[in-house]
């Protein structure tokens, strides 16, 4: 049966991947003329991607060697699977509990790409009302309660360059469409450790996110909770604030977080 045709297939790129890919345990230093004979590509193409590779942290070259081995920014990258894995076993005991104690639609969420991704999802699966962000699903950078509790949590030129590639957008009259009105939520977000998101992501929604923070001290995900906003009176909105954000200290107590 005939392969179908890959269009955007870029054969550079193929042949760094496949120069990763030729390092082992077995081997983990290679030369130039290894990974020639090795993979079967001219050394001095080799020579020109593996310059490359390293110029970006995804090899480095000993000099009195002459051999290449793999760098730190596969190592980086590395983590970040494995945090992502680590993450998502961790949280879903606790948002499960967190969703028997609140009886509302619980969310995890990640910062990837550039975008919100949500990772997990708790919800009565009989009740009626539907929440439409699942797991998977890719938003906005500046999109609802998650999109501007990472964002505050990131340096000012990443946010520029963030929002310059995607611009803000009205979503529901309620939106916030001015970076710079944006910007002012900052300090409060990260002073009260939670961002509350009053039916700018869809009409008649509220939703409560408190950040997750890894064993560096960092933003890693955010824990959130969806509700009718007409449906809760302050006294247990809260609640819900109480709970979304002791939610998040105990995912990041468990991820190893110095700063709980």
């Amino acid at each position: 049966m005939p392969q179908p045709k890959v269009e955007s297939y870029n054969r550079s790129l193929e042949r760094a991947l496949r120069i990763l890919c030729a390092f082992s345990f077995e081997k983990r230093e290679l030369s130039l003329l290894e990974l020639s004979r090795a993979l079967d590509i001219p050394k001095s193409t080799i020579h020109r991607l593996a310059k490359t590779l390293v110029g970006h942290g995804f090899l480095q070259h000993n000099e009195k060697t002459k051999e290449y081995f793999l760098g730190m920014k596969l190592f980086d990258l590395g983590s970040i699977v494995f945090s992502s894995f680590s993450l998502k076993k961790v949280a879903s005991p606790l948002l499960h509990e967190l969703y028997s104690k609140l009886g509302r639609t619980i969310f995890l969420g990640v910062f990837q790409g550039d975008q919100v991704v949500y990772i997990d999802k708790k919800e009565d699966r009989t009740n009626p009302i539907k929440f439409s962000s699942d797991i998977g699903n890719y938003r906005a950078p500046y999109y609802g309660m998650f999109g501007h509790l990472f964002l505050s949590f990131l340096p000012d030129k990443e946010v520029d360059r963030i929002l310059k590639k995607n611009p803000l957008k009205a979503i529901t009259k309620y939106s916030v469409t001015s970076l710079e009105k944006l910007k002012e939520r900052f300090p409060k977000i990260r002073e009260q450790g939670f961002f509350i998101d009053r039916e700018e992501a869809v009409e008649s929604v509220t939703g409560v996110s408190a950040p997750v923070y890894d064993y560096d001290g960092k933003v890693v995900a955010a824990v959130g909770s969806a509700f009718i906003s007409s449906a809760v009176d302050s006294a247990e909105e809260i609640k819900i604030v109480n709970g979304v954000c002791e939610t998040a200290k105990n995912i990041s107590y468990h991820l190893g977080s110095p700063s709980i």
